[in-house]
């Protein structure tokens, strides 16, 4: 088993991939060799659940040189790691449970265009199983550890997308997001955790968790590398009932950015967390437009996930399977699923209907505020306290995400460093519907990296943006 890192060692970006495959000095071919070199030398650590064959990689990087105008597409011999919840043709989705587990007939459109757009597909990537779980320990496989090292745990359920691009392996991994599991692990690993307005990315192909809530994500080393991977992936799809368009670019006016009271935020007890963040936040009242912005809202919306009807929803896709096989579930993944069978049909339309009262008063806050900025995480665990506590431990590291496709908002993790004593802390940016160009430019302004998104016909250009941060 491949040994800790003590920190991300994030790979060449998409954009120096490209240089390089354009400039001679790489091909698809010698980095298709360097990512399965690179796989081999982990070991087995609990980062992919499957890989595709060195020399079966090798053949299908040379099959992408020899495509006919492949130099000029988008992602020409970039390689990706898929959550092995979402289908890819001829390989196994097992979602962490191999009782479950069958071979896909057909590969899920979003990471079909990928395909088309010239990326070279590596292999499934780990989760907690059937995506249920925000920490990287509920799965019958190598329990992943954070890149951090001194036993924190990965996070989930992404967890071995995040841990494919913090090692360096590939520079983007695809992802799902629910509940936090696009965030999360991206907060846990330091890199950046992209998770869109829901319907953005096609959810066709997906096993779900809960359909309603559904979301893939990105998890990537850089702004830029998002911006690349998620302009192939964003496009209406007309088999997916939640599918819509993406919304408007960032238009260059100032950014208003909301913070909630410093007496709201909660961080478990975590001194070095709380401080930590605090600090990322004076420097950002000095350098934005601030206002105070109550999380109260939110967090009730939150509450529902988990304590609400919706857990009921894991039972559409996974009744049946819980009824026949509950010994092959995960038993803690199992005790959730169980829960859900206590909620009645009032439980479920009283709560939709507290939803919509939250809805409206957090709509009423956007009116203010463009980005909401609060932690991603509160504190971190390691392994052992999460087998020691597994419910309690999953909702504290929750707080945050949970009420994030409840109230159809977007988020962004961005990594922000290390905290006094070593450990990964990031902040989270949260968005209304469709607003995701302008959270990305923030998360971009937040880590410094140059964008040159289109801003609409009249606004600020690039070099007045960048003077708001």
């Amino acid at each position: 088993m491949g040994t800790a890192t003590n920190g991300p060692s994030i790979g060449p970006s998409i954009a120096e991939i490209l240089d390089s495959h354009a400039g001679g000095t790489g091909s698809p071919v010698k980095t298709a060799a360097r990512v399965a070199d690179a796989i081999a030398a982990r070991g087995d650590d609990g980062t992919w659940l499957s890989t595709v064959r060195r020399d079966e990689l090798l053949a299908a990087a040379t099959e992408i040189e020899n495509r006919p105008g492949a130099r000029t597409l988008p992602l020409y011999g970039v390689p990706f790691g898929v959550k092995d919840s979402i289908d890819v043709a001829g390989v196994p989705t097992t979602l962490s449970c191999p009782d479950y587990a069958y071979i896909a007939e057909h590969t899920a459109p979003a990471v079909q265009r990928l395909l088309d757009a010239g990326a070279l597909y590596v292999g499934k990537t780990n989760l907690d199983q059937f995506a249920t779980g925000l920490n990287g320990t509920r799965t019958p496989y190598t329990v992943p550890r954070s890149v951090f090292g001194a036993e924190l745990i990965s996070g989930g359920s992404s967890s071995g997308s995040a841990l494919a691009v913090a090692l360096g392996q590939v520079p983007f991994a695809v992802a799902t997001d629910t509940a936090g599991s696009g965030r999360v692990p991206a907060a846990l690993n330091g890199v950046v955790g992209f998770k869109p307005s829901r319907g953005l990315i096609s959810t066709v192909g997906l096993v779900p968790a809960c359909k309603s809530l559904d979301c893939l994500s990105v998890m990537a080393g850089c702004i830029d590398d998002v911006d690349r991977v998620f302009d192939v992936l964003a496009g209406r799809d007309d088999g997916d009932p939640w599918s819509r368009d993406r919304g408007p670019r960032y238009d260059g006016a100032p950014i208003r950015v909301g913070l909630p009271p410093v007496a709201e935020l909660e961080f478990f007890g975590d001194d070095a967390m709380r401080a930590a963040h605090l600090g990322f936040r004076e420097h950002l009242e000095r350098q934005a437009v601030t206002v105070e912005v109550s999380l109260a809202p939110f967090l009730a919306a939150g509450t529902l996930l988990y304590q609400g009807p919706w857990v009921a929803e894991r039972l559409v896709e996974f009744g049946d399977f819980l009824a026949e096989h509950p010994d092959s579930i995960h038993p803690v993944v199992r005790d959730i699923f169980r829960s859900g069978l206590n909620y009645t049909a009032v439980d479920a339309f009283a709560a939709l209907q507290k939803l919509q009262d939250l809805k409206a008063e957090v709509g009423r806050l956007w009116q203010s505020m463009d980005v909401l900025v609060v932690p991603t995480i509160g504190t971190t665990f390691t392994v052992e306290q999460v087998l020691a506590r597994p419910i309690d431990c999953n909702t504290m590291l929750g707080h945050y995400t949970h009420f994030g496709n409840l109230l159809d908002l977007l988020g962004v993790a961005v990594p922000l460093g290390v905290t006094s004593d070593g450990r990964p802390y990031s902040a989270m940016l949260l968005g209304d519907a469709l607003s995701d160009d302008t959270v990305l430019t923030l998360a971009a302004q937040i880590l410094d990296e140059p964008r040159t998104a289109t801003v609409a016909a009249g606004a600020a250009t690039e070099s007045t943006v960048k003077e708001q941060i």
